[in-house]
């Protein structure tokens, strides 16, 4: 039997029951009715950031940047290129640590950027330093076993 998967929205934080057979990419949020999944990293504040690895199903990908970093805007079109390859299976998202500091200081940041892996709540793995996309999907799916 299969189970359902529980998929936050990024827009509204709605929490969203999907049928393990349906295709989440073409899912619609039973609150706000914007998809849940749109091939692009979602940005995200502290709270939503805390729901979606509480209460999202499917592993969570996050990018720990801030628009002053160099690195950080030379690796945002090689996450934008992750998101599009492995969404649905993965949601990906972007947090700001300058406008998220206290999120950012509880999670340990200490240099930029940061990809932080969660599944199930838990922290999976983290790397930091810029990557290219090829580089960022072979160490989400090697960790996780997703494609």
């Amino acid at each position: 039997m299969s189970e359902d998967r529980h998929i936050v929205c990024p827009h509204c934080g709605g929490i969203n029951r999907v049928p393990d057979g349906r295709p989440a990419e073409a899912a619609r949020c039973g609150s706000c009715h914007e998809k849940l999944f749109s091939g692009h990293p979602a940005p995200v504040t502290g709270a939503l950031f805390e729901r979606q690895i509480a209460r999202s199903t499917i592993p969570v990908a996050v990018d720990v940047w801030a628009p002053w970093c160099g690195p950080c805007r030379m690796m945002a079109p090689a996450f934008e290129e992750a998101a599009h390859t492995l969404e649905p299976n993965v949601r990906f998202l972007k947090l700001n640590s300058d406008e998220e500091q206290p999120v950012a200081g509880r999670l340990g940041i200490r240099g930029i950027p940061t990809l932080l892996l969660y599944r199930g709540g838990a922290e999976v793995d983290r790397v930091s330093g810029a990557m290219t996309a090829r580089q960022i999907i072979q160490w989400i799916t090697e960790r996780l076993a997703v494609g």
